[in-house]
C-alpha cells in the first residue's frame, strides 16, 4: 500500500468531541512545519487504518499515527498519543510533553480514559463534524 502522507504525522480524532476539535486547533495553531494531518474516526483514513489494525475499531482514545502505511507504522493511543502530539510540536510543548512522563503508564492512562468518557458531558459534542478552514483545509484527510 502507497503511503497516504510520508514523514507527517497523522491525528485521528472524534469530530464530534468539542475538545476533540479544540485540540486539533491548538495542534493547527502550533504546527509551523506543518507536520501534523487530521483524521475524523469516521472517514475512510480511519477505515484503512482500522483495516490495517482491526484491533483499534473498539477503542475510544485519540490515535496518532507514524509513517502511515509504510513498513514501519508506529499507532499510538491514548496517554502516549498525547505524548507524542506534545513532543513532536516541539519548544515548550515537548518539555510539557516529557513531564508527562514523570507519571506511571498506568496512572496516565487511567486519567486518559476518565477524561475520555467525560469529554462530551464536559466539553460539548456537535451534531456533525465541524470543516476545517480553507487555510488549513490541506492538512485534513478524509
Amino acid at each position: 500500500m502507497k503511503p497516504i502522507v510520508e514523514t507527517k504525522f497523522i491525528l485521528l480524532y472524534d469530530g464530534l468531541c468539542g475538545f476533540c476539535n479544540r485540540l486539533v486547533g491548538f495542534v493547527l495553531n502550533r504546527d509551523h512545519k506543518k507536520i501534523f494531518y487530521f483524521a475524523p474516526l469516521d472517514g475512510d483514513f480511519a477505515d484503512d487504518l482500522f483495516d490495517r489494525h482491526p484491533n483499534l475499531k473498539v477503542l475510544d482514545s485519540l490515535i496518532f499515527v507514524e509513517n502511515s502505511g509504510l513498513e514501519d507504522e508506529v499507532v499510538w493511543l491514548r496517554s502516549e498519543a498525547v505524548r507524542r502530539i506534545f513532543g513532536n510540536l516541539g519548544g515548550i510543548w515537548r518539555i510539557v510533553g516529557s513531564m508527562l512522563s514523570i507519571f506511571p503508564k498506568s496512572f496516565q492512562d487511567s486519567g486518559y480514559d476518565v477524561f475520555a468518557r467525560n469529554r462530551y458531558r464536559w466539553f460539548g459534542h456537535y451534531d456533525t463534524c465541524k470543516f476545517p478552514d480553507s487555510f488549513s483545509q490541506d492538512q485534513f484527510l478524509k
